[in-house]
């Protein structure tokens, strides 16, 4: 396998630097669907794309079991050096990467014989409900076991450190309303500002309690109010809130009291305030035979010295979908060291793309050991 993906590196060079050039934002992914789609035109594999959305699965093999390699495919739209654009400050350009590698791995290097590895390309990770919309697809209904995986700041790997799961927690993306009517600057008594309205609610959220075992948190992330005229008090808000915590029980306690002090703050301002939710991420929910196959694929390939514990985090992905949504889904995340910094998300992320060849090598030997272990069992 070394061999083939020695021979390959150059190859899933060009393949990076052209994923990483051409960024496209969740639900508009239709040059990278299309490029990934030609790059497997002239193999012995079974492509397919979806009617109503973005993404594209292959398929190499037969049989049972079913194992699938996730990756998403959608960049952030974000400000950079001045300009908002799409970004792939996530490293979603190398997830694809590496499983573009791993699936030529398997196409040029040969595969078991018994078996199906279904390769998911998947939309609208950064949205939150791509793999909602796959699972609705019914990809996974005939899947037995699958993987995903990401990169991981320097915080919490270092290059060449491999993790064989990763806790993400839950996460929800809450867009707010306050609506009431706007009054003159000499005559506060007549209006609520929503000004002081977002306030109170900002000042609420951060006096939330919960289970301190358990890490959570709830941020205000944007409020919008007023206008041009300094006179005019306004009567109307928009704003944004991102709640996070380590379990899916954790969330709906934080999310019951966040729709609590939204209610009390309308009764007292009398004003309406309304959530809605834009994005649901659920906690993740591991699987022990999973996570052992893919530890003892990361010893293997490169060594036991470069296995790390699970990781937890408090960022969420909606990979976890897949398993909350198909309970008997077998599914494990691989974690990659590879020095990113200064951080997930951020306009200048940046990271060790030599972590791309052993990742693509341990998720392929982990897809393989899956089939060798299912079929003899």
């Amino acid at each position: 396998m070394k061999s083939t993906i020695e021979k390959l590196t150059p190859t899933l060079t060009d393949i990076f630097r052209h994923l990483h050039e051409h960024p496209e934002i969740s639900w508009e992914e239709y040059e990278t669907t299309q490029y990934i789609k030609n790059l497997f035109e002239e193999y012995a594999c079974r492509v397919s794309t979806f009617k109503n959305s973005t993404g594209l699965v292959v398929e190499v093999g037969q049989g049972k079991p079913v194992v699938g390699l996730r990756a998403d495919i959608d960049a952030l739209w974000q400000e950079v050096n001045g300009t908002f654009q799409g970004n792939h400050s996530c490293g979603h350009d190398s997830h694809m990467t590496i499983a573009i590698g791993s699936l030529l791995t398997l196409l040029e290097g040969g595969h078991p014989d018994n078996g199906t590895f279904r390769f998911i390309f998947q939309p609208a990770e950064e949205k939150g409900n791509g793999a909602l919309t796959l699972v609705e697809e019914g990809i996974i209904d005939d899947v037995d076991f699958l993987y995903g995986m990401h990169l991981r700041p320097i915080q919490e790997l270092q290059h060449e450190q491999f993790a064989p799961a990763i806790q993400h927690g839950a996460a929800r993306f809450l867009e707010g309303t306050i609506r009431g009517e706007d009054a003159h600057g000499a005559r506060p008594h007549l209006n609520a500002n929503a000004i002081q309205v977002g306030s109170e609610f900002f000042q609420h959220i951060n006096s939330i309690h919960i289970d301190p075992m358990i890490p959570h948190s709830v941020k205000m992330t944007s409020f919008q109010a007023g206008g041009k005229n300094a006179n005019i008090i306004p009567g109307s808000a928009t704003f944004s809130l991102d709640l996070r915590a380590q379990t899916n029980e954790a969330m709906d306690d934080l999310m019951a009291k966040v729709e609590r002090i939204s209610n009390m703050l309308a009764d007292y301002h009398e004003v309406k305030v309304d959530l809605k939710m834009s994005a649901n991420v659920a906690a993740a929910v591991i699987n022990d035979e999973a996570s052992s196959i893919m530890r003892e694929a990361i010893i293997e390939c490169v060594g036991e010295e470069k296995l790390e514990p699970m990781i937890t985090t408090t960022g969420g992905d909606d990979f976890h979908f897949y398993t909350i949504k198909r309970p008997n889904v077998k599914a494990t995340m691989l974690a990659i060291g590879c020095n990113l910094q200064p951080g997930l998300h951020h306009p200048d992320m940046t990271f060790n793309h030599d972590a791309i060849p052993p990742a693509v090598e341990i998720v392929t030997d982990a897809l393989i050991k899956t089939v060798k272990k299912y079929n003899q069992a």
